[in-house]
């Protein structure tokens, strides 16, 4: 996993530090599929800013997702711009302001941009737009073989009851 140490980098408040990296993404399971980034180290831009009162991080970058779609199961790629953005303080002293990404003067980068495109994913993800899914009755895929079925006729084990209410009429 890529991880940046902040030792190397000696800001004084206002300065800035600028750097490209190449961040390696785990797989996702979302909705119980798992979609995979292509390729597995996106290059990503790291700005690191110094304040009075802290560090703001920020990140950079876009991710390409390979996996099925939500409705019909085809492949799907997603293409998600990611921008992010971390503070930590110097002297915390509530938990808001301090980022789960930094410990031990490490920068825990894969962790921060797998979050990122996590929260990043839409509800639901799709080979495009108007996917029409599968059908319900046969389970053919509805975008190659659009059709609807006959309406069915009533399960026959109702036919006694049916035959009850029309005599009550």
């Amino acid at each position: 996993m890529t991880s940046f140490n902040l030792r190397h980098v000696k800001l004084r408040p206002g300065e800035e530090h600028r750097e490209a990296l190449d961040v390696e993404l785990p797989p996702f399971e979302f909705g119980g599929q798992r979609y995979l980034p292509v390729p597995e180290e996106v290059e990503a831009l790291l700005v690191i800013n110094r304040a009075t009162t802290g560090t703001v991080f920020r990140l950079t970058f876009t991710v390409r997702l390979h996996g099925p779609c939500y409705r019909c199961l085809e492949d799907a790629v997603l293409v998600l711009p990611i921008s992010v953005t971390e503070y930590q303080a110097t002297a915390p002293d509530d938990e808001e302001l301090t980022t789960p990404y930094v410990a031990d003067e490490q920068l825990e980068v894969s962790a921060w941009a797998r979050d990122a495109v996590a929260l990043a994913l839409p509800e639901k993800i799709l080979c495009r737009p108007d996917c029409a899914g599968l059908c319900p009755e046969c389970g053919k895929n509805l975008n190659d073989e659009p059709h609807e079925h006959e309406e069915d006729r009533a399960d026959p084990r109702w036919d006694a009851l049916e035959a009850l209410k029309d005599k009550l009429r």
